[in-house]
Formats: structure tokens, sequence, C-alpha cells
């Protein structure tokens, strides 16, 4: 996902920029001012950060020309906080509002909200487990920091099936289950030695635990 970043305090553009990077999210930075549009039809963005204090024209000149020709969200970051801002933010075709100083935490949730209800399918097939590090469902793949993870056939059934159910308990029973399916019989001690690898091998990758373990019930991440 391509998001177009339209502010003109370049300490905030960059922080911003390098934050959603971060999540493996691509940024351009507005450069011209004065042909936001332009730059907005250039750079063929999924989402919109749209500051409302900028030189030549406001957020809300902005938000309307791009409502000419586009419907993709536009989430506006400003330091204005009375209602009637909001509500012209809203008025001009404006999708969700931050206020200045707002945690960088709050805003990716905002992001998420919007991306997810604008483009619920291709969400959904990317699960995000840590900072830098996704399962695709559709391809079975791990990404970190845009790049392939190896993992074996067994431990990419294992993380579809966890990232399926993210936040919820999967059973060993249900995992030695999915991997009978595969002609290979999966033993109790089989199925502890390959969580053991796998969360060994995502711990090496992100530096953090992926797989977290409920005693006496199961997986889960």
């Amino acid at each position: 996902m391509k998001i177009f970043i339209v502010e003109d305090d370049c300490i905030l553009a960059r922080e911003l920029a390098a934050f959603l990077e971060r999540w493996n999210y691509k940024t351009i930075t507005a450069q011209c001012f004065d042909a936001i549009e332009q730059e907005f039809m250039e750079c063929n963005p999924q989402l919109v950060l749209m500051d409302i204090n900028l030189p030549f024209y406001d957020g809300f000149y902005w938000c309307s020309r791009i409502r000419q020709s586009s419907s993709i969200p536009i989430l506006y970051i400003s330091s204005r906080n009375d209602d009637k801002d909001k509500i012209m933010a809203i008025a001009q075709g404006g999708d969700d509002y931050v206020e200045k100083p707002f945690q960088l935490e709050l805003l990716k949730a905002k992001i998420e909200a919007l991306l997810r209800r604008t483009y619920q399918y291709k969400v959904r097939e990317q699960i995000y487990l840590k900072e830098g590090l996704s399962f695709d469902l559709n391809s079975s793949r791990m990404y970190y920091c845009g790049k392939a993870v190896e993992l074996t056939k067994s431990e990419q059934k294992i993380m579809t099936k966890l990232s399926e159910n993210r936040a919820e308990i999967v059973t060993r029973e249900e995992l030695m289950t999915l991997l009978w399916s595969t002609d290979e019989y999966v033993s109790d001690g089989t199925l502890t030695t390959m969580i053991s690898r796998l969360r060994s091998k995502l711990k090496g990758i992100c530096g953090e635990e992926v797989i977290q373990t409920k005693k006496g019930l199961g997986y889960f991440v």
C-alpha cells in the first residue's frame, strides 16, 4: 500500500514516512505545495495523509480537488481541534481526522481501519505479525522488511493456520490434523520440535517472540 503524505513540516513528514515504512508501507512525501493534485495523480497512492495548514492552498481545497477524480481514503492530520474544522474536513470528502500531536500507533490504527474498509480483500491477504514481519495468506509466504523468509511446507501450513486465527488459540490437535493431511505423519514430539524450530527462526529474524504458547491449550500469534 502506498501512502501520499501532504505535510509541510519537513521533520514531521520524515518521521511519518520512516514510521510507516517500518510497517511495510510505501510513502511519497509532497514536494510542491502548489501542485498537490498533480503529485497525487503521478504517485497514484492508496491513501492520503492531509495536513490542513499548507502553503498556497489549505488541505480542504486539495481534498475537494482530489475528490473530483478519486474516492481513495483521505485522513486529515491537523493541529486544528475545533469541531467546525472537523465538520469541514468530512464535508470536503475526508474520511477521518487525527489531531496533532498524536501517537504514531494511533495514526497506524486509523490508517489500517481505513485501508481495511476500502480495500478489505487486499488487506486480508497480508497479516502483520510484528514490526516489519508479515505473512501472506494467498501465497503462504513470510516477509520481513519486504524480503521473503524461507519456510518449509510444514512451517507454511502452521503459519497459515496461526495467521488465519490471529490472537486466537490453535490447539496442538488442530495443527497435527492439518499436518497429517499432507501425508506426513506428525507425532506429538515432532510437532513440538517443528514449533520450536519455527519459533527460533522467526525470533532470529525479527528479534521478538512471534509464536506464543498457552500452556496446556496450544499456540497463537
